[in-house]
């Protein structure tokens, strides 16, 4: 297999790595209760709001995975906002350069748990995810009851992203991801941030991020204090299955109990 086809095989795992699952879960029809983008009028106390922000793959796009909410029945979720924003369209280093929806550069395929990595692209990413988060929070939303979840890049800018944001979130959940900067940035992270919790999901069978990336999640967070709870999925390659995602629900749903209880 020449090089460039090589290539272009681990591109489309990784761009199209989700699409079987969320195009069944497209076909499913919407959770019974309120509509899914309907907003809470304005009297509602905050902690009874919640705020969902999914962060997608290389090369696709927030729409094409907004059916994952249609999983999410429980309800607690009946008050949930979602947002999928899809990411900007740049050019990728380990696809030659070639423009696609990107949140940062990603410089080799498959990645490992020694890969170089776009600290700098990164960085900027997290910026643009805080403004959506501090959005919500002005807008009513308590901090602990916003979740960011991510797949695959968007699972490594789920990583960055709540572990910089200054204030404890709800939780931040990774998916097929890994870790995109150093240990050095662990110093700047604050106190309440440190107390936000993690949820990390990893197929042993991923041939695109490497299980070893994955792995290596764990013991970066426990070196800084963080909580993290990791699952590996023996027979899962680069994708997201539903039992992830049903596993998602109800970590995300004890969290926001809990958030709601502790208000009193």
């Amino acid at each position: 297999m020449s090089s460039l086809i090589r290539l272009l095989f681990t591109l489309a795992a990784a761009i199209g790595a989700a699409s079987l699952l969320v195009a069944s879960l497209r076909r499913r029809a919407p959770p019974p209760g309120l509509p899914a983008k309907l907003v809470p009028s304005s009297h509602m106390a905050g902690r009874n709001r919640s705020f969902v922000l999914w962060l997608h793959g290389l090369g696709d796009s927030g729409p094409a995975n907004e059916p994952i909410r249609n999983l999410f029945s429980a309800p607690e979720f009946r008050l949930a906002k979602w947002s999928f924003p899809s990411a900007p369209r740049a050019p990728v280093s380990c696809n030659n350069g070639f423009v696609m929806p990107s949140w940062f550069d990603i410089h080799e395929l498959p990645m490992s748990a020694g890969s170089p990595q776009d600290e700098t692209g990164v960085l900027k990413a997290v910026e643009k995810v805080h403004a959506m988060i501090d959005r919500e929070v002005a807008d009513g939303i308590h901090p602990e009851n916003i979740f960011v979840c991510g797949f695959s890049q968007g699972g490594a800018l789920t990583l960055a992203s709540v572990l910089l944001y200054p204030k404890k979130l709800g939780g931040g959940a990774v998916f097929s991801g890994w870790v995109p900067f150093s240990s050095s940035v662990t110093e700047r992270i604050s106190p309440e941030a440190n107390k936000t919790p993690f949820l990390w999901s990893h197929g042993m069978a991923d041939k695109v991020v490497l299980f070893e990336a994955g792995q290596a999640g764990p013991p970066f967070l426990q070196s800084a204090g963080v909580n993290c709870e990791f699952k590996a999925y023996p027979d899962l390659g680069h994708s997201l299955s539903q039992e992830e995602l049903l596993y998602l629900e109800s970590w995300i749903k004890s969290r926001l109990n809990a958030s709601q209880e502790k208000d009193g």
